[in-house]
């Protein structure tokens, strides 16, 4: 009986293995520039306002469908809590 070519046992090829790059380790440069401004670097009230001038303009329609909404939200929960008989607001003592 003959062996197929692809049944045939092939020696296993050498890894070749090579040597890993040695990497240099140098410190970082001392970078001499200003301090960034800080996001929050308003310490008042009066200065964080002035800086809701710098929120984009196509944030305002969501800002107000959004205050819309809770205002909605708010007055239909005190409604509810306020108009409905039905309502157990309280514990009720149990008869056993």
């Amino acid at each position: 009986m003959r062996t197929t070519p692809i049944l045939r046992m092939r020696p296993a090829q050498m890894l070749r293995m090579r040597q890993t790059p040695t990497l240099a380790v140098r410190q970082s440069p001392i970078l001499r520039m200003a301090v960034p401004k800080e996001e929050q670097s308003g310490h008042t009230i009066s200065q964080r306002l002035r800086r809701i001038k710098e929120v984009p303009v196509e944030l305002v329609p969501l800002a107000v469908v959004l205050g819309a909404a809770l205002v909605a939200a708010g007055y239909a929960m005190v409604h509810k809590l306020t108009s409905d008989k039905t309502l157990r607001l309280s514990r009720q003592a149990s008869k056993h």
